[in-house]
């Protein structure tokens, strides 16, 4: 068995499926299904895995996700509290590229459309201009029917297909091997690493939650996601600094606490690992988008 495997609820009537999700927090299991996904974020925000990758997601974001690729979309801790009444609101394309027929993607017409879907089987982010394009035609979409939602599609897919700053968010390689174990134990620990990861967190602490050994735990983690747990940890820390670095409300000595991190020069060297820039630069980045 697949880890996790997710069923697409799509009918008999219907090639590919159109979900609008409104719901107080995303499905946050670890899964994979075999079509391809493209979900729009319409509110809420969080942190997701598509892959090896990590990073967070906000109104307006477009992440395209490839056939059998392992992702989770986790909302932040405000949307799982009880009383609560922001909403999770995303709407979401599910299709097969046999959905178009067994030779569709080997038209002499298409070639650009095979490199792209050969791309898009580890992941995108789509980034403006391009993102607002999609959005504008996937609202569209959702309040077609028949044929019209049809030639959307290949209308976006065209779209996408003709853009060459497309970058793919995950590493290369299979992400099939895993099995249903597998699935429920990385779960496990995304889950529990994107609950507690503003505190002092032990190797041994995450290995407990997986029952292993230290030792065989580093190992584990390290074949399944292609990176270290301490450097998965790093990497939602400063996914979640940079959403405090764009509300611009607390101070950076500030942010590094709040994220986990013992003192602000670690901070400081981590951010610039993962970033290319210091938590100082970013701020200003983000600061000069707002005004311009």
């Amino acid at each position: 068995m697949k880890i996790l495997p997710f069923k697409i609820p799509k009918t008999s009537q219907e090639s590919f499926h159109l979900q609008e999700d409104v719901e107080p927090h995303f499905y946050d299991h670890l899964h994979q299904h075999p079509e391809v996904q493209m979900t729009l974020v319409l509110s809420s925000e969080g942190k997701v895995v598509i892959g090896d990758f990590i990073g967070t997601f906000k109104p307006g974001d477009i992440f395209l996700i490839g056939p059998n690729l392992p992702h989770v979309f986790r909302n932040d801790s405000k949307y799982y509290e009880s009383g609560n009444e922001a909403r999770a609101h995303s709407l979401t394309i599910f299709f097969e590229w046999q959905s178009f027929g067994d030779k569709f993607l080997l038209l002499p017409e298409l070639s650009h459309l095979q490199e792209f879907a050969k791309i898009a089987e580890r992941g995108i982010f789509l980034q403006p201009p391009l993102k607002h394009r999609i959005s504008q035609l996937l609202k569209i979409m959702f309040r077609k029917t028949g044929m019209d939602r049809l030639i959307i599609l290949l209308k976006i897919l065209n779209v996408l297909s003709e853009n060459r700053n497309i970058e793919p968010l995950a590493s290369p390689g299979t992400y099939n091997d895993f099995n249903e174990v597998d699935g429920k134990k990385l779960a496990d620990i995304y889950r529990f690493t994107m609950n507690e990861f503003h505190r002092k967190i032990t190797l041994e602490e995450v290995a407990d939650i997986a029952h292993m050994t230290t030792n065989s735990f580093c190992r584990y983690f390290k074949k399944r996601t292609r990176k270290s747990y301490i450097d998965f940890l790093t990497e939602i820390r400063i996914g979640q600094a940079k959403k405090f670095l764009q509300q611009n409300d607390l101070s950076i000595s500030q942010i590094s606490i709040e994220v986990g991190f013992n003192n602000l020069s670690n901070f400081n060297r981590k951010f610039r690992e993962v970033c290319c820039i210091t938590p100082t630069e970013f701020r200003k980045l983000q600061e000069h988008k707002v005004i311009s």
